[in-house]
């Protein structure tokens, strides 16, 4: 079960949107080569993931950045930018290019330093986008609690597209976060919990005084936490599943 889009159409081009999904794309097929050689790809983990026992020495600050622009592997990566896809225009479109833009790398430091947080002492190098973009999925929550998101279920040779609200979805997602956080073993590797659980947190925050400038719950009451325009229609074809695209 995953989301493949929202009933949520954006209001101007996300060029930093689109910008953050071809470089990470970008970057990944840079080194995706070195997935061949265990040696070189520690390596260069070593040097640009972000390493909490580093991070605990005083080394290593400059993964805090660069850890967001590195993936573990295609489905890490295209996970990633699906999401990002998703969420990602709408935030922007609130916020504007260059404040996303910012919301975006400082959702991703956060998320770094829950992880830090949870885990001070792990030599384990964590990489991947899914801090920033939790910040974005956060933001989304607290913006648009009732938008539609489509959600594909796939039960062996049954597909099915079914729509939720967003709160349904991405309190799920952060739930997941928090109990496999708690259930997690520091120092062995895996998902980061801490900082996808970190990510969303930071997402409300800093999207928090827009969300207060629209007039907090008086702005949920005006469109029962729905986006404040038409929503997206989409004909559930399972061979054709568009985008929300931009408002007209």
């Amino acid at each position: 079960m995953f989301p493949i889009r929202d009933h949520n159409p954006s209001g101007r081009i996300p060029y930093v949107t689109y910008a953050l999904i071809g470089i990470n794309v970008v970057v990944f097929l840079s080194y995706v080569g070195l997935f061949q050689n265990d040696r070189a790809l520690v390596a260069f983990f070593f040097d640009y993931a972000f390493i909490p026992a580093r991070f605990s020495e005083g080394e290593g600050i400059l993964g805090l950045f660069t850890s967001m622009f590195l993936h573990g592997g295609w489905a890490h990566l295209l996970g990633n930018m699906l999401f990002l896809w998703i969420f990602g225009d709408n935030i922007e479109d609130e916020l504007g290019h260059g404040p996303f833009l910012g919301f975006y790398i400082a959702g991703g430091v956060a998320a770094a330093m829950a992880q830090y947080l949870g885990e001070p002492g792990s030599p384990v190098p964590m990489v991947g986008a899914s801090g920033a973009i939790a910040a974005v999925m956060g933001a989304y929550l607290l913006m648009y609690p009732k938008a539609k998101v489509d959600i594909l279920i796939i039960l062996v040779i049954i597909f099915r597209i079914i729509p939720i609200p967003a709160w349904i979805m991405l309190g799920l997602w952060f739930a997941m976060q928090l109990i496999g956080g708690v259930g997690s073993i520091a120092g062995t590797g895996g998902v980061a919990y801490w900082a996808h659980a970190g990510g969303f947190i930071a997402g409300i925050i800093l999207i928090f005084p827009l969300w207060t400038k629209r007039g907090g719950p008086a702005f949920w009451r005006s469109t029962d936490g729905h986006p404040p325009h038409p929503e997206a229609r989409y004909p559930f074809v399972p061979s054709s599943i568009p985008n929300a695209g931009r408002r007209r």
